[in-house]
Order: C-alpha cells, then structure tokens, then sequence
C-alpha cells in the first residue's frame, strides 16, 4: 500500500487534495511535524473497515485463548443454555 508523506502545514493548505487522495483512492497520508511522522490520515471507510478487523482479531483471540484453557462446551448444550436464558425472559 502506497503512503503519502506530507508536511503539517499542507493539512491547513491543502485540505481538499489531501482528503480527495483518502477517500478516492484509498491511500493514507502521514502527516508530518519538523521531518517527522506525527499524524495519519485516512478515509472514513478505511477507519471503519480497520476498526472492525481489530474487534474481529481481538475476539478470535480471546476465542483461541479460551480453547487453550479448556473453557469449551458442546455445541448443543451451549444452544440449549441460550434457549434456556431468552425462555426465562419472557
């Protein structure tokens, strides 16, 4: 993936161009302070795409930890434990 490096002041100047390159073609842009990287930037839809693969990679790997310590059950009484639980709200 192609990154785009771009001093701070062209955030203020250059908004428009820097935002069209996020969101069109999906490039982020690093934003930089005296040479340095401060700040990235990316469209909207690759910040929600990202911040749905890090919940799914977090929850598999509570689910790989939770079979490494045997705390698994059988499919079939986990159901009838769910159907148990939604029957007793009613």
């Amino acid at each position: 993936m192609e990154t785009i490096i771009r001093p701070s002041s062209d955030l203020r100047n250059h908004y428009n161009e820097i935002s069209k390159e996020c969101r069109e073609n999906r490039t982020p842009v690093i934003i930089t302070v005296n040479g340095r990287g401060d700040t990235a930037v990316l469209g909207l839809q690759d910040y929600y795409q990202m911040k749905s693969e890090l919940e799914l990679l977090r929850t598999l790997a509570e689910a790989e930890e939770d079979v490494s310590n045997g705390r698994v059950a059988p499919i079939k009484d986990t159901f009838s434990d769910i159907r148990k639980s939604l029957l007793e709200r009613k």
